[in-house]
């Protein structure tokens, strides 16, 4: 039989070596007046902000700038929109890493409306089912990474003891138009390219295996996968010059975005929540150096419990992928994967969570907290003691 699935609004998507120079004439379509949400570094001083600016004036179009220069609160969205909620803008356009298309989708959200980010936060306040209307989101991605100009949620963070990372979601937050250009990935440094690869790679591998995964979404994960293989190492050790290797990030973080937001991750996303909320991690360090030991327990779990062997099949095969030999037996296949997951981590030099102040005292803490949406998709259902292996390997 050919199963069954149900496929998530998308944006229309615009993919490609200078597409951006579109953006002007998407933005027009929806008024002369944009809000632009950007992030604070290194796209700013590219000769692309300049000519992106160049293009909107000749167009016709002005604009005000929001800078985000950290993960997205809710006091960051609600400042926003209480600042910008009478400014008549016909678009909002997210111009920047995760971070900025978050705050980008979730301030466009509720520019009309006008109420506070917390009525609608999974897990957090009310949870008042939302009713809209957005304003038209335009997201430019210039990382690759969360895949956030394909999927429907905004995440946003509250830091502290009592903090936490929660999802404002609904598909009338899609973007209208993803405008990834890969030429805006230039300005990435390589601490940047390692984290937000290794997410984009994490949410590939996370749903090809998660147990929401269907035909269509598996399809688009291999080809993400395969890129990731093809050209993060490359683009990290090469940066600008390898434009190549620039383009198959850009498609797999796309890709990413995509497969997450119709199937689900797993426990890497689990365990992100709670520690991009507790501590000062950025969420691709977090993914970076926990996947390739959360991929290791989930498959001795389900090989000592003899469960989930579709799942097992699958990280066999994208360990053939990564290892370029279909010949593996499913064991070695299995070896592979992790093995040359862990020299990713290595040779991208991704920092373990002690350098972020985890402590081993924090485990309990952060375990307790790991039971979201993501881990509910997880190929297995981890104990408590086998998620505090995955953080202890870590520390």
């Amino acid at each position: 039989m050919f199963p069954a699935f149900t496929l998530a609004r998308l944006p229309r998507i615009i993919f490609g070596h200078g597409v951006r120079t579109q953006l002007p004439a998407l933005a027009s379509i929806h008024g002369r007046r944009t809000l632009l949400v950007m992030g604070a570094k290194h796209f700013q001083s590219s000769l692309y902000w300049a000519e992106i600016q160049a293009g909107l004036k000749t167009t016709g179009i002005t604009w005000e700038v929001l800078v985000v220069d950290s993960e997205p609160s809710p006091n960051l969205v609600d400042e926003a929109v209480r600042a910008y909620r009478k400014a008549n803008f016909g678009s909002v356009i997210g111009l920047g890493g995760g971070s900025a298309l978050d705050a980008a989708k979730a301030i466009a959200g509720l520019l009309k409306p006008g109420n506070s980010v917390m009525d609608h936060l999974e897990g957090v306040g009310p949870e008042l089912p939302y009713q809209g209307p957005a304003t038209p989101f335009i997201a430019v991605p210039t990382t690759a990474g969360t895949g956030s100009e394909a999927t429907k949620n905004a995440v946003l963070s509250k830091h502290g003891p009592e903090g936490f990372k929660k999802s404002f979601r609904d598909e009338k937050l899609v973007a209208e138009v993803a405008l990834v250009d890969p030429d805006l990935l230039a300005t990435c440094p390589p601490h940047i390219i390692a984290a937000n690869g290794m997410d984009a790679f994490t949410q590939l591998l996370e749903s090809y295996v998660s147990s929401r995964a269907n035909r269509f979404t598996d399809a688009l994960a291999w080809s993400g996968m395969k890129a990731a293989r093809n050209s993060l190492l490359d683009w990290y050790g090469n940066g600008a010059e390898a434009r190549e290797a620039q383009a198959g990030m850009a498609y797999a973080a796309l890709l990413s975005g995509i497969t997450l937001a119709q199937a689900g991750l797993g426990s890497v996303h689990g365990l992100a929540s709670p520690l991009g909320a507790f501590f000062p991690i950025p969420h691709g360090v977090v993914c970076g150096t926990l996947v390739a030991e959360a991929t290791a327990t989930n498959i001795r779990v389900m090989q000592a419990r003899d469960e989930n062997p579709e799942a097992l099949l699958k990280y066999a095969q994208a360990g053939r992928l990564l290892a370029r030999n279909t010949h593996l037996s499913d064991k070695e296949a299995l070896e592979q994967l992790v093995e040359i997951l862990r020299q990713w981590t290595e040779r991208m030099q991704l920092p373990k969570l002690s350098v972020f102040g985890v402590m081993p005292a924090d485990i309990p803490r952060i375990t307790r907290n790991s039971r979201g949406s993501s881990m509910k998709t997880n190929p297995v259902l981890l104990s408590d003691g086998e998620i505090t292996e995955i953080l202890a390997k870590r520390i």
